[in-house]
């Protein structure tokens, strides 16, 4: 079972339990009658698999230790920012004592010192949550690193520390599967792909905020780069990429089409609204399509949710000044019910066709 993704274990635990209670219901209502050294064996198996499953990748057998797990990440998480919290303000606040090659050997050695950690810990970490929050300690201490070695020789901000940043954070989630690394590394590489368009459109890096379309071209590379390359060995990366794609890129279209001053179309302001509503409409029903077709709730609940912000958008631009309120929240009401009625008739055409 070692090659099988955590996802997968789960998903096979999860399989066996639910054999497990339909076999005791279907006994229970006599429909179903195995001979007892037929049931011993399939018990024997199953007892077998869940304890490799379990050994291989720590895998919830009951929902109370699924519960449980869902806390660990929780407070892993907690866990890993806090000591990432400690270990910023430690370095300020003792860092005006120390010589300059004292400063240069904890900036180096830190992010080292915890990626070992790290690799360490993961020897003997089969839930993975340990070595995860060294992980991101690593992570914290290159960033320190970077922004620390840059202050102390005077080198001039430039985005291409989001870059080193972005490779860093890369190389952890990989060699760890941390998923959160990857998030942060992909927010890292926006930064620094959207600051590099704006320096080559004349303006400065920092405002790279102000240009939203700055953002379109790596969302979607972002967007489509699991469809190149498939990440069946990195339980959660193909969400990561994709919902987080989704959301940067959505955000930028409802930005854009609410606020024209922002784009670099030569064209009026309610003319490149009108534009980015029309593209905010059209890929929201494109990612829920593309979400049933996949079987991705959360790509669906993804486009769903920007189809109604666009919507409302829209309807606010149209009708807020001029309708009554009640009237105004009435047509909001009555065209989520009728989005409602589509969405099922979506749902049973697809239940149809599985």
């Amino acid at each position: 079972m070692s090659n099988l993704t955590k996802t997968q274990a789960q998903a096979r635990a999860d399989q066996v339990r639910a054999f497990r209670a339909e076999q005791a219901l279907l006994t229970w209502q006599g429909l179903l009658h195995l001979p007892d050294e037929t049931a011993a064996s399939i018990r024997s198996y199953h007892d077998g698999l869940l304890r490799e499953l379990q050994q291989a990748q720590d895998v919830d057998l009951n929902e109370g230790s699924r519960h449980l797990s869902l806390g660990m990440q929780i407070v892993s998480f907690l866990g890993a920012a806090a000591l990432a919290a400690s270990l910023f303000f430690l370095f300020y606040q003792y860092w005006g004592y120390l010589s300059t090659f004292a400063q240069v050997a904890i900036l180096i050695a830190a992010p080292l010192l915890s990626l070992a950690a790290a690799l360490w810990v993961r020897r003997f970490d089969a839930s993975g949550y340990y070595a995860k929050l060294a992980a991101l300690i690593s992570f914290v201490s290159w960033t320190l690193n970077i922004t620390m070695l840059g202050s102390i020789f005077n080198i001039t901000p430039s985005p291409n520390a989001f870059a080193v940043f972005a490779l860093y954070g890369f190389l952890l989630a990989y060699m760890l599967q941390a998923r959160l690394l990857l998030a942060a590394a992909m927010i890292c590489s926006f930064i620094f792909i959207g600051a590099k368009f704006g320096t080559w459109m004349g303006s400065y890096w920092i405002h790279v905020g102000e240009n939203p379309e700055h953002f379109l071209l790596p969302s979607i590379l972002f967007f489509a780069l699991p469809l190149w390359f498939k990440h069946e060995h990195f339980d959660g990366f193909t969400n990561i990429y994709q919902i987080l794609s989704a959301v940067v890129f959505f955000i930028a279209l409802l930005i854009l089409s609410n606020w024209g001053y922002g784009s670099y179309l030569p064209w009026s302001k309610s003319f490149i609204e009108g534009i980015y509503q029309t593209l905010g409409f059209a890929c929201s029903g494109l990612l829920v399509l593309y979400g049933l077709r996949t079987r991705n709730a959360n790509l669906m609940l993804a486009g769903n949710i920007f189809f109604a912000l666009f919507l409302f958008t829209k309807f606010f631009d149209w009708w807020w000044d001029w309708m009554p309120k009640y009237l105004f929240f009435l047509v909001i009401g009555l065209t989520a019910i009728l989005a409602l009625m589509v969405f099922n008739r979506l749902r049973k055409t697809q239940q149809a066709g599985s």
